[in-house]
């Protein structure tokens, strides 16, 4: 199975936000390059946001590029085997986690934003991975910092978008 294929399996077993589900299967169905980064139109990324073993903290990284603190994620390679597997990729490779594993059950949340030209828009499947005892984390090139903050101060240094994939994962708890 295709890259292409799993993420068009995994939106439709997808059950929540109904509406931005079908935009991602509308854009996948108009753009068959979608999963590619040099899919100008848009393309889906994966992410996961990392959860201590107490399950009280996340570890958020402080993207280089972007200069926020955001989950572990990023664009989908060619050798990625799913969705969920460019989704563990990531979060191993920003984090230096090793042993993540995600929560079952799928993606938590999905969310569309935009990107700077030439690209418009990241579609970003959302998942999110807990953490092994003893886990030790190690900033990545991506990264200007990163930090495990208890789930009381993610509001206070990230985005909306982080916030509603915290809240989304600890239903999911």
């Amino acid at each position: 199975m295709s890259l292409y294929d799993d993420a068009v399996l995994v939106l439709k077993g997808y059950e929540d936000q109904p509406d931005l589900r079908q935009t991602y299967l509308d854009h996948l169905a108009a753009h068959p390059d979608g999963m590619e980064k040099e899919c100008h139109a848009g393309h889906l990324t994966a992410s996961a946001l990392v959860i201590d073993p107490s399950r009280g903290r996340v570890l958020l990284t402080l993207h280089k590029k972007l200069g926020m603190w955001l989950q572990m994620g990023g664009h989908c390679e060619p050798q990625d085997i799913s969705v969920e597997a460019a989704a563990l990729r990531e979060a191993t490779e920003e984090s230096g986690v090793a042993g993540l594993s995600l929560l079952p059950g799928g993606p938590v949340r999905l969310d569309r934003h935009p990107i700077p030209a030439p690209c418009h828009w990241h579609l970003d499947v959302q998942y999110a991975a807990l953490a092994p005892a003893g886990a030790t984390e190690t900033i990545s090139d991506e990264s200007l910092d990163l930090r495990w903050f208890a789930y009381a101060e993610v509001a206070e240094v990230a985005d909306d978008s982080v916030v509603r994939l915290l809240e989304a994962t600890r239903a999911r708890l």
